[in-house]
């Protein structure tokens, strides 16, 4: 076993943290995941929520010692991880409901005279790698939403812990393990051991959040494997907000406002951040956006000694390439510590790679035709405009819904809704997967694929086809 460390970011101080797991750690909990996986999937909806609810329990009864322990390793403040930790509970709860509700499994029973019978549902792939995030310990950690929502379709889960809060990673899996079933729930840690993981032959999907480095990285293992298995990596690019005219000339200050405490939330580590505003032409929103940082001042800490060298590097680079700096703010002091940096652009083609941290870019426009087609797929895309009279607004929304997983009017991207609408995906390279989501609903149907079950015997079928129906869930019937 190799040591390990968890660090506090105001500080860069070190205290030893849980040991990476060796090669036989790994196998051992991949081994447990495949033996579970017939038992996980036979488990009915009930069964499963219960499973969810009784984390979502665990997590509330520990939620403040847990902030606590999560900023000690990421320095996003009390009141930001207290939060976090409460919305994941209730994450696992919405995931409950999910699981009991049961469209999601899209039973269909077809028959018809002179005619085979025909009966199709949703079956569980089988173990499920999980990479959580340095930026959401508790949402997309050990107890994240890619664990809730394959735990609620019938996997087992094999969690990597995040180098970047080993510590939490270990305690939120102490207190979750009891409530799921052996091994429906195992915790590796280190590099090589999630190289193995996703290597090993029981695991039958991955999932991903982070950067785009990483992610593709993952992707290109799991395709290398004897086995192809499917990597749902959800990794973020430049989210742009389009300011149109009216929107300018109406609502400056308070769009000047609103974008910077978007991109500078978290200090700017989200995957939502807005990193392009994109202006008209003859506007001041380059100097309100200035003033408005200024008048901001956020401070804070990044998440890992390498994001801060990244970010410093990023902006850097920003620079060099020709963007100008509108404002700046110091940093906080200490540790991992990063300058809030807002920046002017006279053409976006070379800067449409997101710099991870608190930095936005500030673009006019005189032709949005030429502009939009540049724009990647992104998880969002917003647009602020005049009000509900505004006739921009209707083609920027079109145009936007085919670059992005999600699109805004008058609002911020940072803040993802769990519920049955979300959609938290987008078109490459946002994520390598852009008909899944990976919060809300449909975010179990990631770890699902279909079977057709073609005159087999009332015995034989899964429980959400036969006849008398004991899961009690939705199913289509046809008759031809």
């Amino acid at each position: 076993m190799t040591e390990a460390w968890s660090f506090d970011p105001r500080t860069g101080r070190s205290v030893p943290a849980p040991a990476e797991s060796a090669p036989d750690e790994v196998d051992t909990a991949v081994a447990a995941a495949a033996a579970a996986a017939p038992a996980v999937a036979a488990a009915s909806p009930q069964e499963r929520a219960g499973w969810l609810e009784a984390i979502a329990d665990a997590l509330d009864a520990n939620r403040t010692e847990l902030a606590a322990l999560a900023d000690e390793e990421v320095a996003l403040g009390m009141p930001r991880l207290t939060g976090e930790a409460q919305r994941a509970a209730a994450a696992f709860r919405f995931y409950a409901g999910v699981a009991r509700e049961g469209s999601w499994l899209e039973a269909v029973i077809e028959t018809g005279p002179g005619r085979p019978e025909l009966r199709k549902v949703q079956v569980p792939l089988g173990p499920v790698a999980v990479f959580g995030a340095s930026n959401f310990p508790f949402g997309f950690g050990v107890l994240g939403h890619d664990t809730a929502t394959a735990l609620a379709a019938g996997c087992p889960v094999v969690v990597k812990a995040h180098p970047a809060h080993p510590r939490l990673s270990a305690a939120l899996f102490a207190l979750a393990a009891p409530a799921a079933p052996p091994g429906a729930l195992s915790l590796i840690a280190g590099y090589d051991a999630g190289r193995r993981l996703v290597d090993h032959p029981a695991i039958s999907a991955v999932a991903f959040t982070g950067s785009q480095q990483g992610g593709l990285a993952l992707w290109r293992q799991a395709a290398a494997r004897e086995r192809v298995i499917p990597v749902y990596a959800e990794m973020g690019t430049v989210n742009a907000v389009v300011v149109t005219a009216r929107g300018a000339a109406r609502r400056a200050d308070e769009i000047a406002a609103g974008f910077v405490a978007s991109f500078t939330q978290g200090m700017g580590q989200f995957c939502t951040k807005p990193g392009l505003l994109l202006v008209p032409a003859g506007s001041d929103l380059e100097s309100r956006v200035a003033r408005a940082l200024t008048d901001a001042a956020p401070q804070g800490w990044m998440l890992t000694e390498r994001i801060a060298a990244s970010y410093a590097s990023g902006v850097a680079s920003l620079r060099a390439a020709g963007a100008r700096v509108l404002a700046t703010t110091a940093p906080a002091d200490g540790g991992w510590a990063a300058a809030p940096t807002v920046l002017g652009v006279d053409a976006i083609g070379p800067f449409l790679e997101e710099c991870f941290g608190p930095v936005a870019l500030v673009a006019s426009y005189t032709d949005l035709a030429e502009v939009l087609p540049q724009l990647p797929g992104s998880l969002a895309a917003a647009v602020h405009g005049g009000g509900p009279d505004d006739p921009e607004v209707p083609g920027l929304v079109a145009a936007l819904s085919g670059i992005a997983g999600r699109v805004i009017v008058d609002g911020w991207p940072t803040g993802v809704v769990v519920g049955w609408g979300q959609q938290h995906g987008g078109p490459w390279p946002a994520t390598t997967a852009p008909q899944h989501t990976s919060v809300g609903a449909g975010a179990l149907r990631r770890f699902l694929r279909p079977v057709t079950y073609q005159d087999v015997p009332a015995a034989a079928l899964p429980p959400a086809l036969r006849d008398d129906n004991p899961w009690g869930v939705p199913r289509r019937e046809v008759r031809g």
